[in-house]
């Protein structure tokens, strides 16, 4: 399989399970008087709308607002599928992958709700660090493995660095 196509798989399969699993949550939020559900001593199962970007930065309530970060998500995610396309490998094209199905998912929810679906809640004595989903877990693990992708990229001999002098046999 090419990369780009394992890419595109790898993206729609975060997509479904992303919006499944958020329906999911919704489902079981609809009934009245839930609470949140304890899954770990430091991670909950607890329904928050997200108006904004990471870290709820850039909230807006407004319906332009929601149109903005969605016409921003998807110029990203433009960006990042053309980058796919000329990806060679299955390394940073998985991370591709992840990365514009997360973000695919988020901007699903946004048109659909007005705002991102996050439900695990991470917390730890008392302080509750950041709430996510499985799309945002998907752009956190997809950007790693970009980064792990650079890291182990090959690099250009010392002999043909910049600078450097080509050696002579003597």
């Amino acid at each position: 399989m090419k990369p780009s196509a394992l890419g595109g798989v790898v993206a729609l399969a975060v997509v479904l399970v992303d919006q499944i699993v958020k329906a999911g949550v919704l489902s079981y939020y609809a009934r009245p008087d839930v609470d949140p559900m304890p899954l770990t001593p430091f991670l909950d199962l607890a329904l928050r709308w997200n108006r904004g970007i990471s870290f709820s930065l850039f909230a807006r309530d407004s319906a332009l607002g929601q149109i903005a970060l969605v016409a921003l998500t998807l110029a990203v995610t433009g960006v990042l599928t053309l980058w796919l396309f000329r990806s060679r490998s299955a390394l940073p094209a998985v991370g591709l992958g992840l990365i514009i199905g997360g973000a695919l998912g988020n901007a699903i929810d946004r048109v659909a709700h007005g705002a991102v679906v996050d439900y695990l809640d991470l917390h730890a004595f008392g302080r509750h660090f950041f709430v996510f989903n499985v799309a945002d877990a998907a752009i956190n693990i997809g950007v790693a493995l970009l980064i792990l992708d650079l890291l182990l990229a090959p690099g250009a001999p010392k002999s043909q660095r910049q600078g450097s002098p080509p050696r002579s046999a003597s």
